[in-house]
């Protein structure tokens, strides 16, 4: 199973605010989109995405609606070559002051996109200027979501970091280039539950083969959430054991 992660989605209420901040604070540019009756979806990246990177996926509901961040999901994480420089442009541009370079110990910072979504910005020596280098959820049992990961997925560590009070892990899928996003996984040692909410849609995952890969993924006992002919064969989509939808998807 190739499992990369193709994109991270997020539901947003006002597309033009949510896409005139990507575009002019990240320098996103639209890679796609797909006009339904009822939403819009559109991809956006840096203009160099690594072939192995992933894409942000903006979700926006026709219906004028809005969302709950919930606390299970945390944050995306994007690239920079120093954090300091990065956190400065961006507060020279107006972005909101949330948590500065000086505040996380000099080493990453976070903002907040105009729906809440915290953002955060870490250094890297690889990878496009912006582009996405993980997406932080929160899971109740660290054991069971790394055995999740490494045997449905087949991902593997590439870090992880354990302090007094929580854990971090990073799940990548075994093999893959530096530029591909990872998912941060974090664990707290207090027994803490965690509400999804509906702002944060679902990590995507590539796929060579969409029908073999979801034999393999049921083999595997994963969840049949919503199987390829629910989905117009097209793609699909699983869950973790903490309910984050994963979705299967052809690319070429």
């Amino acid at each position: 199973m190739n499992a990369t992660l193709d994109h991270v989605m997020m539901r947003v209420e006002d597309l033009e605010a949510s896409l005139d901040w990507y575009q002019n604070h990240l320098d996103y540019e639209e890679k796609g989109r797909w006009e339904a009756d009822t939403f819009t979806n559109v991809y956006l990246g840096p203009a160099d995405v690594h072939e192995e990177g992933a894409v942000l996926e903006l979700t926006y509901n026709h219906d004028d609606r809005t969302y709950d961040l919930g606390d299970a999901w945390g944050h995306i994480a994007v690239r920079v070559d120093d954090v300091y420089d990065a956190y400065e442009q961006l507060m020279d541009e107006g972005v909101e002051d949330y948590r500065d370079p000086d505040s996380c110990g000099g080493s990453y910072a976070f903002v907040t996109d105009p729906d809440g979504h915290e953002v955060e910005i870490v250094e890297r020596d690889y990878g496009a200027t912006w582009s996405l280098d993980h997406t932080m959820m929160r899971v109740e049992d660290a054991d069971e979501s790394l055995g999740w990961f490494t045997r449905k997925l087949e991902y593997e560590h590439t870090g992880r970091w354990e302090s007094d009070t929580f854990a971090n892990y990073f799940m990548k899928p075994e093999g893959a280039a530096d530029e591909a996003m990872a998912v941060e996984l974090t664990y707290n040692y207090d027994g803490r539950t965690y509400e999804l909410g509906d702002a944060w849609g679902h990590l995507a995952i590539r796929s060579d083969d969409l029908h073999d890969d979801w034999e393999t993924l049921m083999e595997r006992e994963g969840e049949d959430y919503r199987d390829p002919a629910s989905c117009d064969d097209r793609y699909a989509f699983t869950k973790d054991p903490d309910g984050h939808e994963f979705e299967v998807l052809s690319r070429d």
